[in-house]
């Protein structure tokens, strides 16, 4: 087999440089938005209301277990908070941690935009006559 050359991508090249720790932390948030389920627990907490789990699990055909779960992952990455009230736990959004995936994602929208600009730019330049 012929040698694979080497990819450099430049999108995270230019990205303003971060922690370990940051990049695991979006990594987190992130993957706990991959989910259809979760983001519709947290567009439902993200109010300033706490829910209930067993309220947000009777919204849902899956199991108790799995709603908990859910709320698990979006608890480790920081999205929501639970407290305890009794015996019920209590889930609150946490709209700062939401901000912080806009706030990537923004980045991410402004260093293409700048890309697709400098392209129109090459494009828009005439070709030298040819010969």
């Amino acid at each position: 087999h012929p040698p694979r050359a080497l990819t450099y991508n430049h999108m995270v090249a230019r990205l303003p440089s971060r922690t370990r720790l940051a990049d695991d932390q979006l990594d987190r948030l992130f993957r706990a938005l991959g989910d259809r389920t979760r983001r519709d627990i947290v567009a439902r907490v993200l109010g300033g209301e706490e829910a209930s789990v067993s309220t947000l699990a009777a919204r849902y055909t899956m199991s108790f277990a799995a709603v908990q779960k859910h709320v698990a992952v979006l608890a480790e990455a920081g999205l929501v908070t639970k407290r305890s009230q009794g015996r019920e736990k209590l889930v609150r959004g946490n709209p700062k941690e939401l901000a912080r995936a806009r706030a990537l994602l923004t980045q991410l929208e402004q260093l293409w935009t700048s890309r697709f600009s400098q392209l129109d730019a090459i494009l828009a330049e005439p070709f030298p006559p040819t010969e």
